[in-house]
């Protein structure tokens, strides 16, 4: 039955329960007496009673409802209210779900363009430090050395300080390009993206430890750059906020596929909002339908936890953009070389 039938029917039997009252024996004195006061007390407090507690119960699926609507957020999709109730609230319940579902699919389509333009531009500036700006640095090496060396002693002594500082900036440089363009996920592997990841991250002040299982499944290119990106995203966060001594970057073999950890033992996460870098991480989760959770550690510090189901989920449409930047970017003209390899001589 409609809501509206519903609340002008239990109206109408609360005015009819009454109209009788007046048309019955029932008479009320002047001035009324002390009986006559209690009856129409309790008969009015039970019809109050009576029709609150219809109300509560019709009423309750649309409380629900509003809870939910509190509460949603399209970064941490799959949650939906019950349909409950009967008639127009049952259908509200239904066509909000049916609202989230096209909100969740259209933000996992967007969120997909906007990761994959991202990614173009990151390789399009690492791209130009490293071909523009690196060659320029090393051009401005060799004439420093080629200077020093025909200089008189205390202007070469001045000149080689000028080139340890050329030679510093290249390799900031450099380290800035593997940052925005993992070359190594790309030419080695993730497991070895990783291994450089905790390499670079681990200093004097912090210790990155690393624990990789052997037997990890094989995953698709877009599952591995976003693993990557997380595991980048919560060494940076736990490098500049957490104030930690030991990080700890651990990738897991699940039933359902691969588990990401990034675990440290600095302050927490707290009570503060979730900033831009977290909410990063939610959006390269849902790309490929994994579950992100960031939570306390059990040393004390915070816990970044990635699932990713293998093979990945998809949602709808959100493939074609990263299909699309996939082709665009085999399709390139030629490969763009990484920075040297650790082992190679330094410039001169």
């Amino acid at each position: 039955m409609p809501l509206f039938w519903r609340i002008f029917l239990l109206n109408a039997v609360v005015l009819i329960v009454a109209t009788a009252l007046l048309l019955g024996p029932v008479t009320v004195s002047t001035p009324v007496l002390l009986t006559e006061a209690a009856v129409l007390t309790v008969g009015l407090a039970a019809m109050l009673v009576a029709n609150a507690l219809l109300l509560r119960v019709g009423l309750a699926p649309l409380q629900r409802l509003t809870r939910a609507m509190n509460t949603t957020d399209l970064l941490r999709p799959g949650h939906r209210p019950a349909v409950g109730g009967r008639g127009e609230i049952a259908e509200l319940i239904t066509t909000y779900n049916t609202m989230l579902d096209r909100l969740e699919d259209e933000r996992a389509t967007s969120s997909a363009r906007a990761l994959s333009a991202q990614e173009s531009e990151r390789r399009r500036v690492a791209r130009e430090l490293h071909d523009e700006v690196g060659q320029s640095l090393t051009a401005v090496l060799l004439q420093l050395k080629r200077a020093a060396d025909h200089a008189p002693p205390a202007l070469a002594g001045e000149l080689r300080q000028t080139q340890e500082t050329t030679r510093a900036s290249l390799e900031e440089i450099r380290r800035i390009a593997r940052r925005l363009r993992p070359g190594v996920l790309d030419e080695l592997g993730l497991a070895s993206a990783l291994k450089a990841l905790a390499t670079e991250y681990g200093g004097p002040g912090l210790s990155v430890q690393h624990s990789l299982d052997a037997d990890l499944p094989e995953l698709d290119r877009e599952s591995e750059l976003v693993i990557y990106r997380v595991a980048q995203e919560g060494l940076t966060n736990t490098a500049r906020h957490a104030r930690a001594r030991r990080a700890e970057l651990a990738l897991r073999r699940t039933p359902g596929g691969v588990e990401l950890r990034v675990r440290d033992d600095g302050r927490g996460t707290g009570v503060t909002p979730e900033g831009a870098g977290i909410r990063g991480m939610r959006e390269r989760a849902l790309l490929v339908g994994a579950r992100l959770t960031v939570d306390r550690a059990d040393v004390g510090g915070t816990e970044v936890r990635l699932a990713v189901p293998v093979p990945a989920r998809f949602p709808a449409h959100a493939l074609v953009p990263l299909r699309e930047a996939a082709s665009v970017r085999d399709s390139a003209p030629g490969p763009v070389r990484d920075s040297a390899p650790a082992h190679a001589p330094p410039p001169p």
